[in-house]
């Protein structure tokens, strides 16, 4: 854990980025899948299937059948040679013991409102998470902050409980929220409603996919909270329904992933419109060259706080699943779902179409899936998304739009259908579980060479 003041000049962040590779563990390494039937009979609860070259064959997000995979525009994908497979297995069976996070605080002991201490307490929040303990105090003194964090390490709280305190103290404040996605800014507000219940004020979401018509109603109301993405932001500043000259506080969330989306040129659009003095919380989970231009441009002076300990988290088992040639990718896929074990599957796919051709697969199969990506409507995506969320279907098949920043509880899988672009979204999409004190499991399909 580390916390400072920013130094522009420093170059990075300092600390090391898990460049070892991750141990195979005490018990097999990767899962093997024969395409031959006496081969598939053993007693490992990851069954194996083979048999034709189906529809759900390739390597990258090819589903026809035949057909070469997609492979991206400009880029390889991650964990095609023998090197990046082993960073896809890491036993959790045998680990040293780390020390225990001993928090400064309580939430008790923050000086904050006293409606909203007891909405904390209440929702049963008692000791502070690592980046929420380092970061709130320097929130509540109104310093710039740069939070450096994992996924899944409380981030939302440890900007939204400042703030909340902010606007219950200062007569007219209010905050403007980017988030990268809209089921991000979404969940941002949800907990927003319950940190705040019963305070008096309002926050709403702005965010692309919807109809724009309630959200510029909404903005009449000068509510205290405008959560939204880029775009649609840019969008409602450009029909004069949202002047900024009003905020004097702005949240960056998952900036990083606002960078890699291509939002930079909004952000800094939206950033100029708002008063020069201003406090800006800026919450990331890696530091890039580009993030530590982004820092130097939008903060003034900031406390780098970082809690960062390593890439991927130790309650993640993960596993590589080598799919022979032959073999029926989809079929192998069917087969794991039926165990048991399986209850809560986050399957993630390269392509829109690839994504939605599977989860439709899947239910054929009885296996019951939803899809979240890029072409599906708001209301479809949140629709899908809360329906996994409370146990309505076993599994969400998506795109990388669901690897940053979505709390979803207790899911017991992820599984990476078609590799990941690069390392580090292999690292946010495996996040999606093994989150808080639950044990994960992450298994990686590798089609046989």
């Amino acid at each position: 854990m580390q916390i400072g003041r920013w130094n522009h000049q420093s170059g990075g962040d300092g600390q090391a980025r898990g460049s070892t590779s991750p141990s195979r563990g005490s018990y097999g390494g990767e899962r093997s899948y024969s395409s031959r039937p006496q081969e598939r009979r053993g007693s490992s609860p990851y069954r194996s299937s083979g048999g034709r070259g189906g529809d759900f064959g390739g390597r990258s997000g090819g589903y026809s059948r035949g057909r070469a995979p997609a492979r991206g525009r400009g880029f390889g994908v991650f964990g095609e040679t023998e090197a990046e497979i082993s960073k896809f297995m890491n036993k959790t069976v045998v680990t040293t013991e780390e020390p225990v996070f001993v928090p400064e605080h309580k939430f008790s002991d923050f000086d904050i409102n006293a409606h909203l201490k007891a909405n904390i307490i209440a929702r049963g929040y008692e000791l502070p998470t690592p980046i929420q303990d380092k970061s709130i105090p320097h929130a509540l003194l109104g310093q710039d902050i740069v939070g450096l964090a994992e996924t899944g390490t409380g981030k939302t709280a440890a900007f939204l409980i400042p703030l909340i305190d902010k606007v219950m103290k200062q007569k007219g404040e209010r905050i403007l929220i980017m988030a990268p996605t809209r089921e991000l800014a979404v969940q941002i507000e949800q907990e927003l409603a319950g940190f705040a219940k019963g305070l008096g004020f309002r926050g709403m979401v702005a965010v692309g996919g919807a109809n724009i018509g309630p959200q510029i109603s909404a903005l009449r109301h000068n509510p205290a909270f405008v959560i939204g993405t880029p775009g649609r932001l840019k969008d409602l500043m450009e029909r004069k329904a949202l002047v900024l000259t009003d905020f004097g506080t702005v949240v960056l969330d998952e900036a990083d992933r606002m960078l890699d989306m291509g939002f930079i040129d909004d952000m800094r659009t939206i950033l100029a419109t708002m008063r020069k003095e201003r406090h800006t919380l800026f919450f990331s989970a890696t530091m890039s060259k580009e993030i530590e231009r982004l820092i130097g441009e939008f903060l003034s002076n900031p406390v780098v706080i970082s809690v960062k300990t390593r890439d991927t988290s130790k309650n993640i088992d993960q596993d590589v699943v080598r799919i022979p040639r032959g073999a029926d990718k989809f079929e192998v896929l069917v087969d794991l779902m039926q165990n048991r074990e399986f209850s809560k599957v986050l399957i993630f796919g390269r392509t829109k179409f690839g994504v939605e051709k599977l989860a439709k697969e899947l239910s054929r199969r009885h296996i019951h899936a939803e899809s979240i990506h890029g072409n599906k409507t708001y209301g479809a995506r949140i629709r899908a998304l809360e329906a996994f969320k409370h146990g309505k279907v076993v599994a969400l098949v998506a795109t990388d739009v669901a690897a940053r920043g979505l709390d979803i509880p207790a899911v017991t899988h992820v599984i990476n259908y078609d590799l990941p672009s690069t390392y580090e979204d292999y690292v946010h999409r495996i996040g999606r579980t093994g989150r808080a004190a639950h044990k994960g499991k992450a298994l990686t399909f590798v089609q046989g060479r």
